[in-house]
């Protein structure tokens, strides 16, 4: 008999979870304005807001923690940190940062002005913001499939080349400071990009002198997806295929608190000197040191560690199987989910659970609020909410997709405790009839209002 499969970790500490009553939850989240975001984690059971620093740490990382050179220039952990970027990613020059939006606003910094226009695949919501803060535009150029969860494309996540020269065409150079692939796709629903796809962006490009930079928070996962679904890929390491994926770029800003699975941490990636030392001036600025920037030297050294475990092969293939196993249990319910499922997450499809409630009434956090009723599951929304306005008309700007993302954090829950957010999500979908409102917005802050909006029953 064949040997089943197993994780390949075992557990060395635990953690109580929090257990309540639908009547408290209830009570809760009102008071809470219906945002997820103002829950305290005592009141959470299950918590899938989001994949970034909620991870568990292994003991070598722990080890790390202990090691950790806390001198302010020049710590022994940042040139541990150098060493490891540069021999996985193939950049000689990084910056770190406290976290990934912090990456992104240094970086913006100095590339980003008035006026100009960042072409990419789905900008998630810090990178949109800080795109839009500085009165600039993000445009989607993501495929279309993208936007059918019904349909499966083995990369969701891709850029379509014909959108993206469309804008390199009918915009000047000078207004066009970087192409950004974020890989996986965060917003179509944790979708990877193909090494064709990466390939074919960076020779566009070139062809028109415009810099291609990577949103690398979970670049291990793309990597994985690229390993099993890509002709020619199946054979090379994922250390092999992660060098070839940065070749492709000039850059890139990590938010490590995905794939370096730390709970705290960010940097830069850059081939150029020049860049680098424009950068620098801003991280010294926003962050610290440029040989800490933000971060703890144990922390530095945590990241070295964590960057190396996520490029493991085993890791990845138990990390993404998680993922998949809630995929499946919800596909067995009949509850549309976006596929392929994703590297980090469930997205569930609440256009297609909820069509009587319109997006004005935010369908996404709808569902997400009645998730956490049931059974005290923190979810998110990726939808309207999350979409903002637009920067010069103030309205609502609806995207084709209302989701409602289950994030799983890395190493943290069993399959068991998966099986228990899709039999709520499933007690949910039962009694979608009866739910016959959504939501109306209190107050919101004038950018990114998903955070700390107020939410009203409609």
């Amino acid at each position: 008999m064949e040997l089943p499969y197993i994780e390949p970790f075992k557990t060395k500490m635990v953690e109580n979870v929090p257990i309540s009553t639908k009547e408290q939850r209830k009570q809760w989240i009102e008071e809470c304005q219906f945002n997820l975001f103002k829950l305290s984690s005592d009141k959470v059971t299950i918590d899938l807001l989001t994949d970034s620093g909620t991870g568990a740490m292994s003991d070598k990382q722990w080890a790390e923690i202990m090691l950790g050179d806390e001198s302010y220039a020049g710590s022994l952990s940042y040139h541990k940190l150098k060493d490891t970027i540069q021999e996985l990613l193939g950049f000689d020059y990084f910056l770190p940062t406290h976290q990934g939006r912090a990456a992104e606003n240094v970086l913006f910094s100095v590339l980003v002005k008035d006026g100009n226009i960042v072409p990419g695949n789905s900008h998630f919501d810090t990178t949109k913001g800080h795109i839009e803060f500085r009165k600039a535009k993000a445009v989607d150029v993501t495929i279309d499939e993208a936007f059918d969860t019904s349909i499966y494309h083995p990369f969701k996540g891709n850029l379509d080349l014909n959108k993206l020269e469309k804008v390199l065409q009918e915009n000047p150079k000078e207004n066009l400071p970087l192409i950004l692939i974020t890989a996986t796709n965060n917003t179509a629903g944790g979708q990877p990009v193909s090494m064709q796809n990466i390939r074919e962006v960076s020779a566009l490009g070139k062809k028109y002198g415009i810099p291609v930079f990577i949103d690398a928070a979970r670049y291990a996962e793309n990597a994985y997806f690229i390993k099993i679904r890509e002709e020619g890929y199946a054979d090379k390491s994922i250390k092999e295929i992660i060098l070839e994926m940065f070749s492709y770029a000039e850059g890139c800003t990590m938010s490590s608190k995905k794939d370096g699975i730390v709970n705290i941490g960010g940097f830069i990636g850059l081939r150029s000197q020049e860049l680098f030392r424009e950068a620098s001036t801003f991280n010294i600025i926003y962050e610290g040191f440029i040989t800490y920037g933000g971060m703890a030297g144990r922390d530095m050294g945590a990241l070295s560690q964590g960057l190396r475990e996520s490029a493991e092969f085993p890791y990845l293939e138990s990390r993404i199987g998680q993922v998949a196993f809630l995929g499946n249990k919800l596909k067995e319910f009949g509850i549309p989910v976006q596929e392929p499922f994703g590297g980090h997450a469930i997205f569930v499809d609440a256009k297609r659970i909820l069509p009587h409630i319109p997006q004005s009434e935010y369908t996404a956090q709808l569902l997400a609020v009645e998730l956490y009723i049931e059974a005290g599951v923190r979810a998110v929304e990726i939808g309207t909410l999350l979409a903002d306005r637009d920067p010069e008309t103030r309205e609502n700007r609806y995207p084709k997709l209302e989701m409602v993302r289950l994030a799983i954090p890395r190493r943290v829950y069993s399959n068991n405790q998966m099986e228990y957010v899709a039999v709520a999500l499933k007690n949910v979908f039962d009694r979608r009839d009866e739910l016959k409102t959504g939501f109306k917005i209190a107050w919101e802050a004038p950018i990114m209002r998903h955070f700390t909006v107020e939410l009203e029953r409609k």
